[in-house]
């Protein structure tokens, strides 16, 4: 497993084809303290993070970012849209859990949060 929270980053997402078993406790609580302290895991089922933006147009175009890191990622999370800010949730669908792509993809849309910031 990485050791630091950018290593994350630096993985790719891995294509889940079922059968794998969604982490829990211990492996949940070490994965989350390589994320950013934002994101929240809810119900050891899935991670959320809003993030706030100035305007309307900022909070689409970073929408629309992680829509192509998803697309290339091919793992795909929840946003919704408002007008200042992007909920971003995230789960593996076929483990109904998380699974370390989460993780990695969590990574991923935080530095490109901090990369746009």
């Amino acid at each position: 497993m990485p050791d630091r929270p950018e290593d994350l980053a630096l993985r790719e997402c891995v294509p889940c084809r079922g059968g794998v078993p969604a982490l829990e406790g211990p492996e949940l609580a070490a994965l989350m303290r390589k994320l950013d302290d934002r994101w929240r895991l809810v119900e050891e089922h899935h991670l959320e993070r809003e993030y706030a933006f100035d305007d309307y147009p900022a909070a689409v175009d970073f929408t629309n970012a992680v829509a192509r890191l998803a697309q290339k990622q091919d793992h795909h999370p929840e946003l919704h849209l408002s007008y200042d800010k992007v909920t971003v949730t995230v789960w593996t669908h076929k483990a109904d859990g998380l699974t370390l792509n989460d993780f990695v993809f969590a990574a991923k849309t935080e530095k490109l949060f901090q990369e746009d910031a």
